[in-house]
């Protein structure tokens, strides 16, 4: 059963982030080390203050598109460009839900809502502009949120923190600034603890973004074009992610949105006209699986498996066909050994039929094997970006060794063929082994794989999956994506956008 799918977006405003890097944020430092934090520019034309920035995140559209020019929100068009708590509420029909103590977000104080009509929303405004009072309403959206999303099951929300703003502002950005971000990380542990206290956790899929608007000068405040107040960030992570990701292209406040989105498995309509996309990301190694994925051997594999059966008096249906792709020859000949078996007869001997396919695969592999499209500029754009990659397959070591002579140069740091682990695909162990050989984690490797086998083996060692093309391939799901061809990976990996 495919996970559900969930999105928590965590906006806290006016932190700098070179404050950040200074202050003690354990919470956010998790977020980003399953994922990623970069940098975020406001562009030139967005004034750095609350009102424009936060329009931009929320819809996914530029200041020239929702028209919020100030804190002051008169004049806006947001109706044409809604958030996206409004947008998946009422065109999805999906559960959503905001929490905060800014008026204009949530209220029709000063032209607002921002947030024109979620499912659920929380508002607690502060008694005073205080640093003290913001505090508190903090504290207090923190209390609701935490009760709707332990409880409830919103599949997209947007939690709202502006302390730290509020101190920046009365006090600048000194001692009790950083006091007051790291206040926020702590509210932002408390979010994410309740995420994992939900009863069905286990079974969902949650992606995780943290924003801020804009930064602030020394002294504290902001709207103008100083590289302080001009600097933000974004930290993501989610099933769709590895650690340690790197966005391949300058991010953007627009591209939030369409994580958003992108993280809920929903493709934007084009009528949204949305400035802002899913942000493409490099992991810190590509792990690739051979037959059917690099190269087109899986026809020849299947061919020496028919052969094999049919020498025995057994004509391998095409149902029975599928259960050889992706698995080792050790697996396919028992396999075989029990399907040819006559009644009443004693199966062939494993072995025996372990030979024969190795000599079929392998002579077909000699003759006949051709790598696929997009293979030689995929592995040459990872050796060009200094991305380690390893070829992991569940063919012996001479078939392996053969393919890598088809392929040419040198593109991966490591192989592992059949039996060099102790069990091979479906099990965890041939990509376990792989990324201990890079020093990566499995979580922040991606696996290319194009059999329901490797996905399995994948996705038991803990890595997120690209599925090339292919009849058996399966379903796309958190942490596994579905590519039209090699070509998609190659295009996210090279930068367009500057």
């Amino acid at each position: 059963m495919s996970r559900a799918r969930h999105v928590l977006v965590v906006g806290i405003d006016g932190v700098r982030l070179d404050t950040l890097t200074r202050a003690g944020t354990p919470h956010l430092d998790t977020v980003a080390r399953a994922g990623f934090l970069t940098p975020v520019t406001v562009t030139d034309d967005t004034p750095t203050m609350s009102g424009p920035c936060w329009a931009t995140v929320v819809t996914g559209v530029r200041i020239a598109k929702h028209a919020v020019w100030s804190n002051d929100f008169s004049g806006h068009r947001l109706g044409v460009f809604p958030d996206f708590t409004t947008r998946l509420a009422r065109q999805d029909g999906l559960r959503t839900y905001v929490a905060a103590a800014w008026e204009p977000l949530v209220t029709l104080a000063d032209g607002g809502p921002m947030f024109r009509h979620p499912s659920r929303l929380s508002h607690h405004a502060p008694a005073a502009d205080t640093p003290a009072d913001w505090e508190d309403a903090d504290e207090a959206i923190v209390r609701d949120a935490v009760q709707v999303l332990t409880h409830e099951d919103p599949a997209a929300s947007f939690v709202y923190l502006g302390a730290p703003d509020e101190t920046a502002h009365h006090l600048g950005c000194g001692d009790a600034y950083q006091r007051s971000v790291e206040a926020a990380d702590r509210r932002l542990g408390r979010l994410l603890a309740a995420l994992r206290a939900r009863p069905a956790y286990d079974q969902e899929a949650w992606t995780v973004l943290v924003v801020t608007d804009h930064g602030h000068r020394d002294e504290g405040g902001h709207g103008g074009y100083g590289t302080q107040e001009r600097t933000a960030w974004l930290a993501a992570a989610g099933p769709d992610l590895t650690a340690g990701a790197r966005p391949t292209r300058p991010v953007r406040h627009e591209d939030v949105a369409a994580q958003v989105y992108a993280a809920l498995g929903r493709t934007p309509d084009s009528h949204w006209t949305l400035d802002g996309a899913g942000v493409p990301t490099l992991p810190r190694a590509v792990l690739l699986d051979m037959d059917g994925t690099l190269v087109d051997t899986e026809p020849l594999w299947l061919g020496a498996a028919r052969d094999v059966a049919a020498a025995r008096g057994h004509t391998l249906t095409d149902d029975e066909g599928a259960q050889v792709l992706g698995r080792t020859s050790a697996d396919t000949a028992a396999y075989l050994a029990r399907l040819c078996a006559a009644p009443d007869a004693a199966p062939d001997d494993p072995a025996t039929l372990e030979s024969a396919l190795e000599r079929l695969f392998l002579a077909a592999v000699e003759t006949r094997a051709h790598v696929l499209p997009g293979v030689r500029d995929l592995l040459d754009t990872l050796t060009a970006l200094d991305v380690p990659a390893a070829l992991v397959s569940a063919s012996s070591r001479p078939v392996v060794d053969t393919v890598l002579k088809t392929l040419g140069g040198d593109p991966f740091r490591t192989t592992v063929a059949a039996g060099e682990t102790v069990r091979s695909k479906p099990w965890p162990d041939p990509y376990a082994e792989a990324a201990s050989r890079l020093g990566v984690p499995p979580e922040a490797c991606l696996v290319v794989e194009d059999s329901p086998t490797g996905v399995a083996a994948a996705e038991a060692a803990g890595c997120r999956v690209a599925l090339a093309p292919s009849p058996a391939s399966p379903a796309a799901a958190p942490g596994r994506r579905l590519l039209s061809s090699l070509a998609d990976l190659t295009a996210d990996w090279r930068p367009a956008r500057t």
